[in-house]
Parts: structure tokens; sequence; C-alpha cells
């Protein structure tokens, strides 16, 4: 055991009331030990529980990126309406189960920066996403990574949106420094798990969070601990002596295979909804969004430690899909068989399967964004003579045009602004590869405000970190380089000098303080645009501390940057709005080919 403390237990006990309506698929016993059955007919005194499931929907309250005739939050809503009637309807014909019950949870990301969420910012509470999801009835929501990027009192915002009191999970995370959010918590609105009485039933759903928090988002005060199995189950056995004999696990951890990792050191957590990782799960012939691309069979499964067979489910975000696993369990809360039915189910605004969106959440909110969002498309701050590049495997991987506008935007804005805020002008500056969000070919042409949020939606802040000593900033960059071959959002794009690193090198390893445990030997060659040398051959050339431009997420030691505590002035400005009035100011509105051409200058050289 590590010496992490394990954080507080919160629990809030809630009843829930469903309506009922059309026809439900059903489910048969397990077959054989450890396994389960699909269709034909479940046992007189089996429960049969539908959990509808989503994460990551990330604001996406039009429409899925670049697929605006799927998903949306309005459709979705529908879609979800759909499944509950029929979850909770008899067939007459069909097998003799006494109780049906479903569940909708989030297993996290339920809002991300953008021009979406810019509405709800310019709007103020309640934001539009919440009131889109409270119309929809969500049982619970799992406290993701994007739901800190503006910081806890954002979060805050966030739910107190809300008019239900719908809970907030996480079970390894202590907000108890932060006020706002310890007052939501001693509300119950945040809580470690949550007990849902469901038509006969009590339910148990345990919330869980990515310990790498500190690193990717923006949770300040909020302590995360990583003792996640033993945390876990301190929740089950808890959960299981207060009644509740079925457990759900709604878990935020980055990707499915760390909660496939994470159930065969469990006991009693009968479904996992994973989140975080965008996996599409599915069988062969289920209808998709066009494009998308399955990875596994849904469910996925694991083992847990008592050799009972696990379900995990997870679906891919933009609330494209409903994701809908259908289980019955006996009396004694035993899993005993999951529905041929299962699986997600597509959000579409075409073909067959359409649906119509809900209308006071298209009237309330898609509306009212859409406007929003409109009114910044239609805002043309400059024009580029060129094509730019800010595709997500780019930008984490090498050099690219729009990168080094971003990173030079951070700088010339930096300078201007450092003498207001008495801090010293910047000799370079980093913008990781992980804060470039677009994910697109800007095409030659107009540029717009919407163009400066979709590349830059974060509430990050220009910063100067001043005097950062030759060897520590060689450790910077070695970091920005540590995970190239894992597409890391640590990557930076870069501004005021160039560098050559070597792939091959060792990776450099940090611990949890941004102290170095293993030395990198990627990065050969750092010289500033002036030509000061500052490491060649991969040593550090002694010489006068440097001033570093960057973002304030990264300055506080985000995406493992070790600036480890460097005292950082932050100059009032987001890195959109840099963007933005470096175009349009410092660049006269012309993005010209010379300055930013193609596959980048030669700044950074593998």
């Amino acid at each position: 055991m590590s010496t992490a403390r394990i954080a507080p237990r919160r629990r809030l006990a809630v009843a829930l009331v469903l309506a009922a309506s059309l026809a439900a698929a059903t489910a048969t016993p397990a077959e054989a030990a450890g396994g389960w059955a699909g269709g034909g007919l479940s046992r007189l005194f089996d429960y049969e529980l539908t959990l509808l499931h989503n994460s990551d929907g990330e604001s996406q309250l039009l429409g899925a990126s670049g697929q605006p005739d799927y998903g949306g939050i309005a459709r979705f809503a529908t879609v979800v309406d759909q499944q509950r009637d029929a979850a909770l309807a008899r067939d007459p014909n069909g097998p003799l189960i006494q109780r049906r019950g479903v569940l909708l949870v989030s297993s996290g990301d339920n809002f991300l920066a953008g021009p979406e969420f810019n509405a709800s910012l310019e709007k103020g509470v309640p934001y539009y996403d919440a009131i889109a999801l409270d119309e929809i009835g969500y049982d619970s929501f799992t406290l993701g990574n994007h739901d800190f990027d503006f910081g806890p009192d954002i979060t805050a915002d966030f739910i107190e949106s809300f008019e239900s009191d719908v809970p907030f999970l996480s079970a390894n995370l202590d907000v108890s420094a932060e006020p706002r959010l310890a007052a939501l918590e001693a509300e119950g609105r945040i809580a470690s798990s949550v007990v849902i009485r469901e038509r006969g039933r009590r339910i148990g759903v345990i919330g869980l969070t990515t310990p790498d928090l500190p690193s990717i988002s923006s949770p300040r005060g909020v302590e995360v601990f990583d003792e996640l199995a033993e945390i876990v189950q301190g929740e089950v056995d808890d959960l299981t002596a207060e009644g509740a004999n079925i457990i759900i696990l709604s878990s935020h951890l980055q990707g499915i295979g760390e909660e496939l990792g994470l159930v065969p050191q469990l006991s009693d957590v009968d479904i996992v909804v994973a989140g975080g990782g965008g996996e599409l799960l599915a069988e062969t012939g289920t209808p998709l969004a066009p494009g998308d691309t399955v990875v596994g069979a849904y469910p996925a499964e694991a083992v847990d430690a008592d050799g009972t067979l696990v379900p995990v489910v997870a679906t891919t975000g933009d609330y494209k899909y409903v994701g809908r696993l259908v289980t019955t369990f006996d009396r004694h809360g035993n899993l005993t068989g999951i529905d041929d039915s299962s699986g997600p189910v597509r959000v579409s605004g075409v073909g067959p399967d359409a649906v119509a969106p809900n209308p006071t959440i298209q009237a309330e909110v898609v509306e009212p964004v859409a406007a929003s969002v409109a009114a910044l498309a239609a805002e043309v701050i400059g024009a580029s003579e060129v094509d730019l590049d800010g595709t997500r495997t780019a930008v984490r991987t090498t050099e690219t045009n729009l990168g080094s506008l971003v990173a030079d935007s951070l700088l010339v804005r930096a300078t201007a602004l450092a003498p207001e805020f008495g801090a010293p002008a910047p000799d370079v500056s980093l913008q990781n590869g992980g804060g470039i969000r677009n994910d697109a070919v800007i095409p030659a042409g107009p540029i717009t405000e919407l163009d400066t949020f979709d590349v830059l939606p974060f509430s990050n802040f220009v910063s100067v970190v001043p005097e950062v000593p030759r060897a520590q900033f060689k450790e910077i960059m070695e970091n920005a380089v540590a995970g190239v071959e894992n597409t890391s959002g640590a990557f930076a794009q870069i501004s005021g000098f160039s560098f050559t690193y070597d792939p091959a090198g060792l990776a450099q390893v940090l611990d949890a303080e941004g102290n170095v445990v293993t030395a990198g030997t990627r990065v050969l060659d750092v010289a500033l645009d002036d030509g000061t040398v500052l490491v060649a051959g991969g040593a550090v050339i002694d010489g006068p501390a440097i001033n570093v431009a960057t973002i304030d997420f990264s300055a506080r030691g985000g995406d493992g940057y070790p600036f480890r505590g460097l005292p950082f002035a932050t100059l009032g400005d987001s890195y959109q709005q840099a963007l933005s009035d470096y175009i349009s100011e410092d660049l006269g509105g012309v993005i010209t080919a010379d300055d930013y051409p193609e596959g980048g200058e030669g700044r950074i050289t593998p």
C-alpha cells in the first residue's frame, strides 16, 4: 500500500420515480459459471435492470463534432426517453419478470471549454449544458477531468445550475479545501457514492476520477488519491452493508484499459461504466455514425478477484450514442443474464432511426447556443494564405504551422502585457499540443473568432515564468518529447528558440512532484533565436536563466511540465484572446505562407 491517504467517504441516498410505457427486451440466466446468456426466458423472480449510460458529452450540444446530423443534446434526450419507455414496458407475450428498473448515468466530462460552452459562460448560471442534462433526468454524474478545466468555482457553478439534486460522484477526490465544493458536498450534491432506490432494489453507484487530474486539468485545492482499488472496495463494502445488492462503478479513468485492469482487484462490483477513453463498443450490424470505428464487443469483460465475470461498458462521446446494457439479477443481487439487445443506440437526425429533438431542450438550449456560435462564426478577424494544421496527431508529435502561430501569439502578447503585470519580458514560449483542440486543418481563407475558440477552447491564461534555470529548461523540454510516441499532449509547440531531439533516446521519467526519476537523453540541442546556445550535444551550457511564456496550466505542472512550483505571473488574457489579438492586431489580419509555411519552418527537428 502506498502512503497516499484514502479519500473520505461521502454517500447520498435518493429515490427515483421513472415512467413506464412500451416493449422491453429480456435477459436469461447465465448458462455456465462465470458467464452470461443472451435471449430466452428469465426466471420469475429476476429483476431486470436497464442501465443507460454515456460519457464525454463535452458540450457538443448542437451536434457531434464534424457530424452535425448525429448527436446533439436535444436528439439525445429523445433517444433516452424512448429507451426508458421501452425498458419499463411489459410484453404480454414475453417472460415473467417481476420488476423492471432503469438508471441513467454519466461517467464524466459533462462539459468542455469551447464555443458552445462559451455561450454558457456569457449567459451565466444556469449553464445551458446543465439545463439540458437536468431536463433529461440523470441519476448520477461522475466527475471527469474536463469538469475541472475552468477551476473548482466553475465546477461549482455547473453543479449549482441543476434544479434537481442529482449527485456528482467521485470516491477518490477530497474537495474539503475548496469552500464552494465543500458546501455542495455537505448538501449531498457531491458524494463518493449514491444509493438509488429503483423499483424494489437498492442500487449503489460509485464514482471514480482519473488520478492524472492535477496534471491534465485545473482542480486547484482538490486533492486526488490514487489507491483506486482500495477506495472502491471500501465503498462497495459500505454500500453492501447498507443493503445495496447491485453495485455499479461509474469511472472516468481516461481509457477502458484502466477499468479492465482495475476489475481483477475488486469484489462484488456488478457493472463497470468506463469514461474518458472514447471507445466505441458494439456488435456487428449495429447502426453507427459515419466514420466511427468499433474497438470491441459490447460489453467488454473482465474477471474480478472472486472469479466472477464483470461487464465493462463504454460509449464514444459527443452525445452520439446512448449506451444500453440490459441485465437480469436474482433476488440476491447476482448478475444472471445480459440480453442480446444490449449495445449503443445511435442518436441520429437522418435515416430510418432519425428522431425529432426534444422540443424543450431545442428551444431553451440548442437555439440560443446556436445563435451564440453563429455570432462568433460571423466575426472575421483575419485571413490565412495557407492551410493551418491543427490535427491532433500532428500538434502532439511535430511542429505545425498552426502550433507555431499559437506559440508566437503567446510570446508576442506576453511581451506586450508583461510590464503591466510587473513581469519580465519572456525569451521563449511553449504551448502544449494537448491545449490545441480543433483537430482539423483550417483551410486558407477567412479566420473567424469561432476558429480561435475551436483551436484554443480552455480557460488557460497567458503567463510568464521568470528565471527558469537552463538545466531545468532542458528538463522541461525532455518532458515535452518524453511521450511523443504516444501522442502525448505534453509535446510542445514553440517560439523564440529551436531544438533538436532524438526520439530513440531515453525518455525522461518524473515523479508526482515533477522531480526527475530518470533523466531523459532525447533533447540534443536548444538555441535561442538570437543564437544563444542553451544545450549542445545533450549537455547544458552554463549561462543566465531564461524567462518562459506559457499558459498557467503548464506553469502549474500540467501535462507533467516540471516547473516544480516556480513562481509565475498570469497576465490577464486567455490564450484564445491572445491568438485572436495576435492575428487581428500584430499580424494586421494576414497569416502569410512565408511566416507560417505548411510543415513548419524548422523550429523542431527530430
